[in-house]
């Protein structure tokens, strides 16, 4: 039995993955992070623990802490040159984020073709997979609600907006909203014009804003959720040893 962790910036998620199949998923806010310790208590048998941390030193060490009773630790992906067909063409492989290498072997696992990538997160990032299974490169930006908190706190007369999405937006809170999904938007379908001349090509969507950017977009795309725990999920499939017994970092 596995369990898979994926620390964000703003929540952390997570899933039991037995024989090949998902047996549980969840989510909770940092704020909740001792909700984990429930995982020790309601599965036992968990036999190993890998996950992509974004969210610092600190949140690692917490939910080790919390997950302390079960018996393995848990392995921290790091990026790495290759792994599980994908090759990573970062100018320094390791210095891409963990999140966004196990979406992109997550990607790999569901679409052979080329893709791009996109976790619609606390940041948005917008990662480029070709044919052969390389990763070109990719952006990363505000998120959407980040672009909105930004505005509200660097201006002296703009709120925090609620509003809604309009063509010609006539109100300042459909203008925010309006304007922060059409940015997210527009970054994806330019970032898909490196790809789009494969008839196969996919935007792979995922993260807590899919919903509303989707219904903006006009290229070929699936919503995938939880993206980075399936590419965890491939990742223990390839290597089920813990191979970073000791220092505790998959690479």
């Amino acid at each position: 039995m596995l369990l898979l962790i994926d620390a964000g910036n703003t929540r952390v998620k997570w899933g039991i993955a037995e024989h090949g199949r998902w047996l549980v998923q969840g989510a909770v806010l940092h704020a909740q992070l001792d909700m984990l310790r429930e995982i020790s208590i309601s599965y036992p048998d968990v036999r190993r623990i890998l996950g992509a941390n974004v969210a610092g030193a600190g949140v690692g060490q917490h939910i080790g802490e919390l997950l302390r009773t079960l018996t393995p630790r848990p392995e921290w992906l790091q990026a790495s040159a290759q792994c599980c067909g994908v090759r990573n063409l970062y100018e320094t492989p390791a210095q891409l984020g963990a999140d966004r290498w196990a979406a992109l072997i997550g990607a790999r696992a569901i679409h052979s073709a080329a893709c791009l990538v996109v976790n619609a997160g606390t940041a948005t990032t917008v990662d480029l997979l070709d044919a052969e299974g390389c990763f070109q490169g990719g952006l990363i930006l505000p998120g959407e609600a980040l672009m909105r908190q930004s505005l509200y706190r660097n201006t002296a007369q703009l709120p925090l907006a609620e509003g809604h999405f309009r063509i010609a937006p006539r109100n300042t809170a459909d203008a925010i909203v309006s304007g922060c999904l059409t940015a997210q938007a527009g970054a994806i379908e330019r970032m898909f014009q490196q790809c789009g001349h494969d008839p196969q090509a996919l935007c792979l969507l995922n993260g807590g804003a899919a919903p509303q950017i989707e219904a903006l977009l006009t290229i070929p795309l699936r919503r995938v959720d939880n993206l980075v725990l399936d590419g965890l999920a491939t990742i223990a499939g390839a290597f089920p040893s813990a191979i970073a017994a000791e220092s505790g970092t998959l690479r």
